[in-house]
């Protein structure tokens, strides 16, 4: 059975990130399936829910930037991550979604990334892995059959320019299997 996917984004996402929680807004609490965001979606979502949501968004983008751009033409579309985000993230033909389901990694080209450890190990009594999930230290850990990298939250602290360029090499790793 097929998992209905809950969360922002393109139902053609090449690249999708999980994350535990929903903005806590109204819209937002009771989605049920993948909603595409327009733009200035993304920033009302930052006025009314805070700064938290606003690193995740941003995070986000940094992390699509940082991605090889052998395999991935995200930077292509702006000149900037703060540009991208604004006018491309989460939005349809973005080929990127935020999802608060749990993965479904039947599609082998696309890319799943659980944010944060927690949220991980409670998802994965629900994913069925081909592979073996790898933890390599404390937060990361790769499922390379599976297209699946378990990394920090998406928040500066947790996620910082060095642990998302990490984040970038286990990408390429996973492309060059």
């Amino acid at each position: 059975m097929k998992t209905q996917l809950q969360g922002f984004g393109d139902r053609f996402f090449k690249v999708a990130v999980y994350i535990a929680k929903r903005p806590p807004m109204l819209p937002w609490q009771d989605l049920d399936y993948l909603h595409s965001l327009q733009v200035g979606q993304i920033d009302s979502i930052n006025k009314t829910c805070g700064n938290g949501w606003r690193k995740v968004f941003n995070v986000y983008a940094k992390v699509l930037f940082a991605l090889p751009s052998e395999h991935y033409s995200f930077a292509k579309y702006a000149p900037s991550w703060q540009q991208y985000r604004d006018e491309f993230l989460l939005q349809k033909n973005s080929n990127t979604a935020l999802l608060f389901s749990a993965p479904d990694l039947g599609a082998a080209k696309q890319l799943h990334i659980i944010a944060g450890r927690t949220h991980a190990k409670n998802l994965l009594p629900q994913i069925k892995l081909t592979g073996q999930l790898n933890w390599l230290d404390d937060e990361f850990a790769i499922s390379q059959q599976d297209n699946l990298i378990v990394c920090p939250y998406f928040d500066y602290r947790q996620l910082s320019n060095i642990k998302i360029a990490r984040l970038s090499q286990l990408v390429a790793t996973l492309k060059n299997k």
